[in-house]
C-alpha cells in the first residue's frame, strides 16, 4: 500500500487515492470565498503561476515520517518504541505540571489540563493530532527514538481486543488487568507507578485494564468506512468520536476509559494516532475543502462528570453501545469533577463557542503551542509525516 500522504506538487502525475494535493494552511482561512480569492489569484498570474503548484507542503517537509501499522513493525521496531516509551517514564518531569513526576507524566497532565475543551467539541481531532506529535517528539529528542509514532489498526482486531497482539507480553504493551485491582501484571509497564488520576484525583496506582470485545465493536471496518463516507467535518467529527474513539477506549477499559487521565496508558498514544490516521484519510478525499474545514462547539461538558451532549454519539439519544452491554468498573470513572487547583481550561483564539482555525492548541510547554490551522495539513510545516 503507498503512504498516505498529502504533499504532492500539483505539476506530478495524478496523485493515487492515498496520495492527494497538498493545499497549505492559512490562519483563519475557513471561508470557500477564501480558497475561491487563492485559486483566482493563481489563474491571473498566467504562466508564471502554472509553473508552480497552486499551493504546496512547507519547505520545511522534506522528508516525512511514515507512520506505520503496529502489526506490520518488525521485532526490533516494537522493541525500539517501546523502549523509549520507557525512557520517558524514567526521565525526571521538568515542567511543573501537576502531579508529574515524569517526562511520560507530563503528557497526561497536559491531556487532564485540556479535557473539558478536547473532548466533544469541534478541536478534538487538531488537539490529539498536535499532542500525538508532541509525544513522538519527546520519543525522538529525548529517548534517542528514531522511528515514527505506530498506529493500531484497530479494525483488525474489532470484537476481538482480547486476543490482539498489541497486548503481548514481550513487545507488546501486556495484558489485561487481573483481579479486583485491575493491575496489568505483564509486559514492559508492568512495574510503573503512574502518579496521575483516576481522573483529577492524584493517586499513585498501576496501569489498569478491563479489556472488553463487546465495547471494541465500535472500531469494526464497516463503522470506519461509514464515517469516511461522510461530507462534513461536524458530520465525520460526531461519528468518529463517537464510535471508533469510544470503541478503543472502552476495549481497553479502566484507565483508558477515564476521558481526563486515559493516556497514563501509553497504548493510548496508539489509539488517537489511528483516529488520526482516519481523519487524515478523510481529509485527503477532498484536501482544497477539508484542509480549511472545522467547526462544532468549544466547551463540552467535563466538567459536571463527564455527561456527552445529548444527541452524540454514545451519549444520551445517541446510536452507539453493544450487545451484550459493556459494564465497566465503577472505579474508572473516578475524579471526573474538576478540583479547584486545577484552573478551568480556556479557549484562546477566538473566545466564542464556535470552534475556528484561529484557536490556540495549548500545550504547556511539552511543544510550543499552535493554531487549528496550522495543524490541519500533516504536511504544513507544524507537522511532517505521513502514513501508510
Amino acid at each position: 500500500m503507498q503512504p498516505l500522504s498529502i504533499c504532492t506538487d500539483m505539476r506530478a502525475e495524478r496523485p493515487s487515492a492515498f496520495r492527494k494535493k497538498n493545499w497549505k494552511n492559512g490562519r483563519g482561512s475557513q471561508t470557500a470565498a477564501d480558497m475561491f480569492s487563492q485559486v483566482l489569484a493563481a489563474l491571473l498570474l498566467g504562466n508564471a503561476a502554472l509553473a508552480a503548484p497552486l499551493a504546496r507542503a512547507d519547505s520545511t517537509c522534506n522528508n516525512a515520517r511514515l507512520r506505520k501499522a503496529w502489526h506490520t513493525l518488525s521485532h526490533d521496531e516494537k522493541k525500539a518504541y517501546l523502549d523509549a516509551e520507557l525512557c520517558l517514564m524514567s526521565k525526571p518531569a521538568t515542567l511543573g505540571l501537576r502531579g508529574a513526576k515524569t517526562r511520560f507524566d507530563e503528557f497526561q497532565s497536559v491531556h487532564v489540563y485540556q479535557s473539558e475543551i478536547a473532548h466533544f467539541v469541534g478541536q478534538f481531532f487538531p488537539f490529539h493530532r498536535l499532542y500525538v506529535w508532541a509525544h513522538e517528539e519527546a520519543l525522538r529528542k529525548d529517548c534517542g527514538y528514531t522511528g515514527a509514532q505506530p498506529y493500531w489498526d484497530e479494525t483488525l482486531d474489532a470484537g476481538a481486543f482480547s486476543k490482539s497482539i498489541i497486548f503481548d507480553t514481550e513487545v507488546g504493551f501486556g495484558g489485561d488487568g487481573i483481579g479486583t485491582s485491575r493491575c496489568i501484571q505483564t509486559g514492559p509497564f508492568a512495574s510503573y507507578i503512574n502518579p496521575i488520576g483516576p481522573g483529577y484525583n492524584l493517586t499513585n496506582h498501576c496501569i489498569q485494564r478491563q479489556i472488553s470485545d463487546a465495547a471494541s465493536r465500535g472500531a469494526v471496518k464497516s463503522i470506519v468506512d461509514g464515517c469516511l463516507a461522510l461530507k462534513t467535518y461536524l458530520e465525520f467529527w460526531n461519528c468518529v468520536e463517537g464510535q471508533p474513539h469510544g470503541a478503543g477506549h472502552g476495549g481497553v477499559g479502566f484507565q483508558m476509559l477515564n476521558p481526563v487521565s486515559s493516556p497514563g496508558d501509553p497504548i493510548f498514544y496508539l489509539h488517537h494516532t489511528w483516529l488520526d490516521r482516519i481523519w487524515a484519510k478523510w481529509q485527503a478525499q477532498n484536501p482544497e475543502v477539508r484542509f480549511f474545514e472545522i467547526g462544532g462547539n468549544n466547551r463540552g461538558r467535563l466538567s459536571d462528570g463527564f455527561t456527552p451532549s445529548p444527541g452524540f454519539p454514545g451519549g444520551p439519544g445517541g446510536p452507539g453501545g453493544s450487545d451484550p452491554p459493556f459494564i465497566p468498573d465503577p472505579r474508572v470513572f473516578d475524579g471526573l469533577v474538576r478540583p479547584d487547583d486545577v484552573p478551568a481550561p480556556i479557549v484562546l483564539g477566538d473566545p466564542g463557542n464556535t470552534t475556528t482555525l484561529n484557536q490556540v492548541l495549548q500545550m504547556y510547554g511539552v511543544i510550543p503551542n499552535s493554531t487549528i490551522a496550522e495543524v490541519m495539513n500533516i504536511q504544513g510545516g507544524t507537522l511532517c509525516y505521513e502514513y501508510d
